[in-house]
C-alpha cells in the first residue's frame, strides 16, 4: 500500500512540476517534499559574499538620479538638505521633469546638473566617471537592469522598491554585487519610520520577550492613480503590471521592518511561504465608474486579486503575515504588528503596546508615551527633528537618505544590503507562484548561499 502511495505522490509531483514555467535562467522550479523550490545557483569560483561589505569612504558622494517621477523628484529635493553630497546628473524620459528637478537645485542655491532625456540615456549616466551613487526611481521593470548596469560600471546603487520582479532578477542583483563589490541598497523607507524604529529597539532590548510572530502589509487605495495616465503612474505602467500578474507585487513596505526585527539572514531566514488571493473586483469597478462599463479598461481581465495574504515560516519557527491590497476602499494600513512571549505592539489602526502581566489591554497613553520616549531609537534621536522638517512620508525618507550617505561617507556596511533587497523582493514571484498553484508551499531561496546565520543579529553600523 505504501509503495502505491509513493508512486502516486511522485506522479503528482511530476505533474505539478510540468505545469511550472521555466525561470529566465532556463531552469524550472521543482516540486520536492510537497513544496515548490526554485533553483539556487552555485556561487561562481572566486566569488564571495558581501555580508557587512565595507568600501572606501567617500567624502563627497556624487549622486545621479534616474527617474524623476513622484518618488524621484521628492528624492532630489531631500538631497538638497544633505551635507557631503553633490548632484551631478538628472535623467528622465520626460524633459519637463528634468527641468523641474533643475529648478529644485536652483532654488536650493546649487549648481545645475547634467540633464539626460533619451530612452537609453540611463546607460550614459551609469557610464559617467564622476558618479559614485546611482539613485534609481524608475518603474519596477527597470530597477534590476539599471542596478546591474550601474554596478558593472563601478557605481553603488540605491533603487526603489521592489528591487527585483523575479527570482532570476534577485540572483542577478546578488551575483553582480558580489562580483563588483559594490553596494546595492533597496530604498525601503518604512524601515526608518519612527514607530518601526522604536519597536525594533524594543525588540532588540527584549521588551517583547522572544518575538514569535510579526505582521506587515501594504494596504493603500491606489485606484485613482492606477487609472490616470496624467497625474498617476507614467504610461499606466503599474496598471499594465496588474493586468498580467497576481500574488503580491509590492511586499517590501510591510516586510522590511519586521525582517529586521526577526534578524533575517542575520541569525534566521525565511524558509517557505503559502500565498492566496481573492478574486479581482476593485479595479474593474473603478474603471467602469470612470470610463464606463463598456470601456476597454472596465473589460480588461486584471490578474491581480484585490487582497493577497501570504504566510511565511522561518527556519527558527517564527511566522510572518504579509498582505497587499491597492484596490479596496479602506484606510491606509501597513499593519506592523509584533507579537512576543512577553508583549505586543501595533502601529495600525492606532499605535499601541501591551505588556505582561496586563497584556489584555494596551498601555494607557501616559505609559505609552513614556515607553516611546525611553525606547526612541538612537538614529531617530540624532536626526529625527531635521527629518520631520525636511519631510518625505513624515521624515522617514530623509532618515533613509541620511543613513545611506552616512555609511558611504564612513565606509560602513549599509543598513540594508543586497540580500535584503533580494529576500524581500523575492516575494513578488514566490507569492505569484503559490497563488497560481492554489496556495502550494514555496521555498524561499537562501540568497546568502548558506551564510544566513553567520551574523548575530541586525544592527545599524556606526563609526
Amino acid at each position: 500500500m505504501k509503495s502505491r502511495i509513493s508512486v502516486l505522490l511522485v506522479a503528482f509531483a511530476m505533474l505539478f512540476a510540468a505545469a511550472i514555467p521555466e525561470t529566465a535562467t532556463g531552469k524550472s522550479p521543482k516540486v520536492r517534499n510537497g513544496m515548490i523550490e526554485f533553483p539556487e545557483p552555485a556561487r561562481a569560483k572566486g566569488q564571495t559574499d558581501v555580508l557587512q561589505l565595507r568600501c572606501d569612504p567617500i567624502p563627497v558622494v556624487r549622486v545621479a538620479f534616474i527617474g524623476l517621477g513622484m518618488r524621484g523628484s521628492m528624492a532630489v529635493e531631500r538631497y538638497t538638505h544633505l551635507d557631503g553630497v553633490r548632484i551631478v546628473a538628472l535623467c528622465d524620459v520626460r524633459p519637463e521633469l528634468v527641468e523641474n528637478a533643475q529648478g529644485t537645485l536652483k532654488n536650493a542655491g546649487l549648481p545645475a546638473a547634467a540633464g539626460y532625456t533619451g530612452a537609453e540615456d540611463w546607460k550614459k549616466v551609469c557610464e559617467r566617471e564622476d558618479v559614485d551613487l546611482i539613485y534609481n526611481c524608475t518603474p519596477w521593470l527597470l530597477h534590476t537592469p539599471i542596478a546591474v548596469y550601474a554596478m558593472r560600471h563601478g557605481k553603488h546603487v540605491a533603487l526603489e522598491v521592489p528591487a527585483a520582479m523575479s527570482i532570476d532578477e534577485c540572483w542577478q542583483l546578488v551575483n553582480t554585487a558580489e562580483q563588483t563589490r559594490r553596494h546595492c541598497m533597496m530604498l525601503e523607507n518604512c524601515c526608518y519610520d519612527f514607530f518601526e524604529m522604536a519597536t525594533l529597539n524594543m525588540a532588540q532590548q527584549g521588551l517583547f520577550g522572544e518575538v514569535m510572530h510579526v505582521e506587515g502589509a501594504y494596504i493603500h487605495d491606489l485606484r485613482s492613480l492606477n487609472l490616470d495616465d496624467k497625474t498617476g503612474y507614467y504610461d499606466m505602467w503599474r496598471l499594465k503590471y496588474n493586468t498580467d500578474h497576481t500574488g503580491n507585487p509590492y511586499p517590501t513596505h510591510g516586510l522590511g521592518p519586521v525582517c529586521q526585527i526577526l534578524n533575517i539572514h542575520r541569525g534566521d531566514k525565511m524558509d517557505y511561504l503559502v500565498s492566496v488571493s481573492t478574486d479581482q473586483k476593485g479595479l474593474s469597478l473603478a474603471a467602469a465608474g470612470k470610463f464606463g462599463k463598456d470601456s476597454e479598461y472596465a473589460e480588461t481581465d486584471y490578474k491581480l486579486g484585490d487582497m493577497n495574504t501570504t504566510l511565511i515560516r522561518t527556519a527558527k519557527g517564527k511566522t510572518i503575515l504579509i498582505q497587499h491590497d491597492v484596490t479596496s476602499p479602506r484606510p491606509y494600513d501597513r499593519l506592523h504588528k509584533i507579537s512576543g512571549t512577553k508583549g505586543f505592539a501595533q502601529k495600525y489602526p492606532v499605535e499601541g503596546i501591551a505588556l505582561e502581566p496586563n497584556a489584555h489591554s494596551f498601555l494607557a497613553k501616559p505609559e505609552f508615551d513614556q515607553l516611546m520616549a525611553e525606547y526612541e531609537h538612537p538614529i531617530s534621536k540624532e536626526i529625527g527633528e531635521k527629518a520631520r522638517q525636511v519631510g518625505g512620508h513624515g521624515g522617514m525618507d530623509f532618515i533613509m537618505d541620511y543613513r545611506l550617505i552616512y555609511c558611504l561617507h564612513n565606509g560602513l556596511p549599509l543598513d540594508q544590503d543586497v540580500y535584503d533587497a533580494a529576500e524581500w523582493s523575492s516575494l513578488v514571484e514566490l507569492t505569484e507562484t503559490s497563488v497560481k498553484h492554489r496556495g502550494m508551499p514555496v521555498k524561499v531561496p537562501d540568497f546568502t548561499r548558506g551564510a544566513w546565520n553567520r551574523i548575530n543579529g541586525f544592527s545599524h553600523a556606526v563609526k
